[in-house]
């Protein structure tokens, strides 16, 4: 069954998000501040637009409590990230999972009630280690 996600900030891991729920075959709807990104995007997936996800009206009209998630991916600050999570769970986003850039923002963001944080590099980082030890099998 299809589901709708919303992908905020299309910067390296978000669009590997986006195109990946695409390719599962579910409805994505890819939102940045940056009309390179958006533009890069709009033929792969369901929906692309630009927008400033810091504002809180702008943020309303996107809709997102219809999405079965959102993610917020935002790499341009600490401060655009928060700001565009607090807009997504105080309009009643259903999920919402974070990307967060450092150990400050994941506090910060925890405080903000968000279902799941993500730290890709440190992640990935703890992954590698494993690889490693295990004489690289994963």
């Amino acid at each position: 069954m299809s589901k709708q996600f919303a992908v905020i900030g299309l910067g390296t891991f978000g669009e590997a998000v986006a195109l990946e729920l695409m390719r599962l075959g579910h409805s994505v709807l890819g939102v940045d501040s940056s009309e390179d990104s958006a533009s890069r995007l709009a033929d792969s997936l369901t929906q692309a637009v630009i927008a400033d996800t810091a504002d809180e009206a702008t943020m309303r009209e996107l809709d997102l409590p219809r999405f079965e998630a959102v993610l917020v991916a935002v790499e341009e600050g600490v401060e655009a990230s928060v700001l565009c999570t607090l807009a997504a769970v105080s309009l009643g986003a259903r999920e919402v999972w974070v990307r967060v850039l450092s150990d400050p923002h994941r506090r910060i963001v925890e405080q903000l009630g968000v279902d799941r944080i993500l730290q890709p590099e440190v992640e990935m980082g703890l992954q590698t280690a494993r690889s490693l030890v295990s004489g690289g099998v994963p």
